[in-house]
């Protein structure tokens, strides 16, 4: 059934690898715009993350057993890689606190999206901020999805997203983009953001990349409907990445005009 969503999935997986954005990053200014929009793209990804595991296995007290152990081991395990990885340095840091420090490392600014972060204290309060802040619409866009579907809380809807709308069909291009900028712009620190997608490349095609369709084999399970959401969801979840590309590149180009 995996092999059925990555066939149904395939048009747009194509939309996304050989979209117009990636030729369009050509200066530090374009790689800085990029990663002030996708930066909320790897948060709202730890909070579909931590969504599951709330979902999955038990985070209140008193503990008690939660669901299928086998989906308790694929979510922890995921969990753990993803809220505390090893940094370029050896240190224990989550992907997303990875990616500010990149940023930082850029020359790209982290205030908009933490402050975004510092202001949310609830699920619902995310969608009341969304309705009045300033982010692009793409980037709310983007967010209301992944937001709802927490909201709903079917986890094998949540899973579908979390595997399917990813970086696990990112990172291996951005690499050969981030190299070149390194070669064509050698006062621009790149280390900590190659490194990122590095590790990401490792740990998701490695690891987690198997370990989130075992976990959807387990939750969606022989139920024909469940796969048509899984089916669904992934699509859709493929359709807002594209339309936050879409919403990245127009960006770049209005600079560019200026």
């Amino acid at each position: 059934m995996i092999e059925r969503v990555i066939h149904a999935i395939r048009e747009e997986r194509e939309l996304l690898l050989q979209h117009e954005l990636y030729a369009k990053i050509q200066a530090p200014e374009h790689l800085q715009i990029f990663l002030q929009h996708h930066v909320y793209a790897v948060w709202d990804f730890m909070s579909l993350l931590k969504a599951l595991q709330n979902k999955l296995t038990c985070t209140t007290l008193p503990w008690k057993p939660v669901g299928n152990p086998k989906t308790r081991y694929l979510i922890n395990e995921i969990v753990l890689g993803e809220e505390t990885d090893v940094d370029k340095n050896g240190n224990y840091l989550s992907h997303y606190e990875m990616y500010l420090e990149a940023m930082t490392a850029c020359g790209a600014t982290t205030e908009t999206i933490e402050n975004f972060v510092g202001e949310v204290k609830s699920l619902e309060g995310v969608f009341e901020i969304l309705s009045k802040c300033e982010l692009p619409q793409s980037v709310k866009e983007f967010l209301e999805f992944s937001f709802n579907l927490i909201a709903e809380g079917k986890p094998h809807k949540i899973a579908a997203a979390f595997t399917f709308g990813r970086e696990d069909l990112i990172p291996d291009m951005f690499t050969a983009i981030l190299k070149n900028m390194q070669k064509d712009f050698p006062n621009m620190k790149l280390d900590k953001l190659i490194y990122y997608f590095e590790r990401h490349i490792e740990v998701d095609g490695d690891t987690h990349g198997p370990l989130a369709h075992k976990m959807i084999e387990e939750l969606a399970g022989s139920d024909a409907e469940k796969w048509k959401e899984v089916e669904m969801v992934a699509k859709q979840a493929l359709e807002v990445r594209i339309g936050l590309w879409n919403g990245i590149e127009k960006e770049i180009e209005r600079t560019v005009a200026i």
